[in-house]
């Protein structure tokens, strides 16, 4: 017994170097897999449109202008805002720039007065005069940034407009503030102040459900359509519109976000993801959606426009919302 456990010990002793990298290699492997996996989830930051100063049902502006505010206060979210300057020279106008300047969020270009850029009775030179004027009225404050966010998300009607608005956005220093998640959550804002407009009293847990559902449905059909172009979680950019659909439930949209297994992170960072330093040949809405359009490979799922109230209204009636 004595001389065959001297054997093993013979036998053994010689493979351990080969053993211990062995292990190595696998423990390395291990962390380097649970890293990845601790990482590598869906991620999405919250972007806001328009900046309207108008009462909201029961709401005064100042009044649901602060609940987005808060609710991105308690969640620790610095958002951006792209925001249409016309009226915003005004006591209110100031009001929102400085308060979601002053809470952190960034300061971005929606024009000035929201022109459709795909009609053809406007052209590059309007844009220029649009994207100037709105730069007056919001470049001196401390969180502001140059990136432009194109109202309905439309680029121009023709190559030639197209290439002529990107020249002039270069040639100004601007980037284009994409979105990654289209949604309508502006058609679901303006019927929940229609039926609050009715009844300020109706219940909005409908409304709030609705609204959940269809901004996660619509994020995960983007998150699943970008990993399949690019092999990798982005960092997501979602439009939503400056409304009362997000004063009364971005908590909830938050909330829901995260216990789905998304992170949640500031618009400054999302925005430094590599997806936005491409410019799609295909000009307008979700950039996602242009670079779908660009493969080629997408013709049976891509709808167009990408997003309208058109595909939510039946069943919202349905729901009688």
């Amino acid at each position: 017994m004595k001389t065959k456990s001297i054997k093993t010990i013979i036998i053994i002793t010689p493979l351990l170097p080969l053993i211990t990298r062995t292990m190595k290699c696998i423990i390395l492997t291990l962390i380097f897999f649970t890293a990845s996996i601790s990482v590598a989830q869906p991620t999405v930051s919250f972007t806001f449109d328009d900046g309207s100063l108008s009462k909201r049902a029961n709401y005064e502006f100042e009044e649901w202008n602060d609940m987005i505010l808060s609710a991105l206060d308690d969640a620790q979210i610095k958002a951006i805002i792209f925001v249409k300057t016309e009226g915003k020279s005004t006591d209110k106008g100031k009001h929102l720039l400085e308060t979601w300047n002053d809470k952190g969020h960034l300061i971005a270009n929606h024009t000035y007065s929201h022109p459709n850029f795909n009609k053809e009775e406007i052209n590059a030179e309007d844009f220029r005069t649009e994207l100037l004027r709105a730069d007056s009225l919001i470049s001196s404050y401390s969180n502001y940034v140059k990136l432009f966010r194109f109202p309905y998300l439309k680029e121009g009607n023709t190559r030639e407009e197209i290439d002529s608005i990107r020249q002039i956005m270069k040639s100004l220093g601007y980037k284009n503030g994409y979105v990654t998640i289209d949604a309508s959550d502006w058609f679901i804002s303006s019927r929940l102040r229609k039926r609050l407009g009715q009844n300020p009293n109706a219940s909005i847990e409908a409304f709030k459900n609705f609204y959940l559902e269809h901004l996660f449905e619509r994020a995960s059909y983007y998150e699943n359509l970008s990993y399949e172009l690019t092999g990798r979680h982005i960092k997501h950019t979602l439009l939503l519109h400056h409304n009362l659909a997000a004063a009364l439930f971005l908590d909830d949209l938050i909330a829901m976000f995260k216990s789905k297994g998304w992170k949640v992170v500031s618009a400054d960072e999302a925005f430094k993801d590599p997806i936005f330093e491409q410019t799609p040949n295909h000009a307008g809405e979700s950039i996602i959606w242009a670079l779908a359009k660009d493969s080629g490979k997408y013709e049976d799922q891509l709808r167009y426009p990408a997003e309208d109230s058109r595909y939510e209204q039946a069943r919202m009636d349905e729901l009688g919302l």
